[in-house]
């Protein structure tokens, strides 16, 4: 278990980690804390936004939508790899999903399929959002692809992890 890095530590990791943080408004407050728990965190969770365009993307996730308010990660990563904070603490990222994932999460053994969504990952995962469409045709640049790995590497150092804390959304959630 770990308790969640405060806004100073996470960005001092990553630029530690050698990446373009952009800090975007007042995005040490954005957070749904008010909603539930923010912690134990056990892993980082990567997504794409399904949408294009930086600025755009950034804003969505710093808003969220009428449906899902934001914000809905803790950082976007654009095309050309920079950072946009948009987050700090609870995020509307992971929602619901399986225990059995967690709990292999938390011991950083091997994931078991997903079949259930029965825990909430909003509290446990910190989340970055990947500008792409996630359509197979939308390219990952070599330099967003480094920043998704770097910025993975930077939250699991902080918190001594391995890289069996980081999953795909999709390893999350069934169907």
């Amino acid at each position: 278990m770990a308790t969640p890095l405060s806004a100073d530590k996470l960005l001092k990791a990553l630029r530690d980690e050698g990446l373009h943080v952009v800090e975007h408004r007042s995005w040490r407050t954005n957070n749904r804390n008010h909603k539930g728990p923010w912690g134990p965190t056990h892993g980082v969770m990567i997504h794409h936004t399904v949408t294009s365009g930086t600025a755009s993307s950034v804003e969505l996730c710093y808003n969220g939508h009428s449906a899902l308010p934001g914000p809905l990660c803790h950082g976007v990563i654009a095309k050309d790899g920079t950072v946009h904070l948009v987050g700090n603490g609870r995020a509307n990222h992971a929602g619901l999903g399986d225990d059995d994932v967690l709990r292999a999460v938390i011991a950083e053994k091997a994931l078991p399929p997903d079949n259930e969504a029965n825990t909430d990952g909003n509290r446990h995962f910190y989340g970055f959002e990947c500008v792409n469409l996630g359509d197979g045709k939308d390219p990952w640049p070599a330099a967003q692809l480094l920043a998704i790995e770097r910025a993975a590497a930077a939250v699991c150092r902080a918190h001594g992890w391995s890289e069996r804390s980081v999953i795909g959304h999709l390893e999350w959630q069934p169907g």
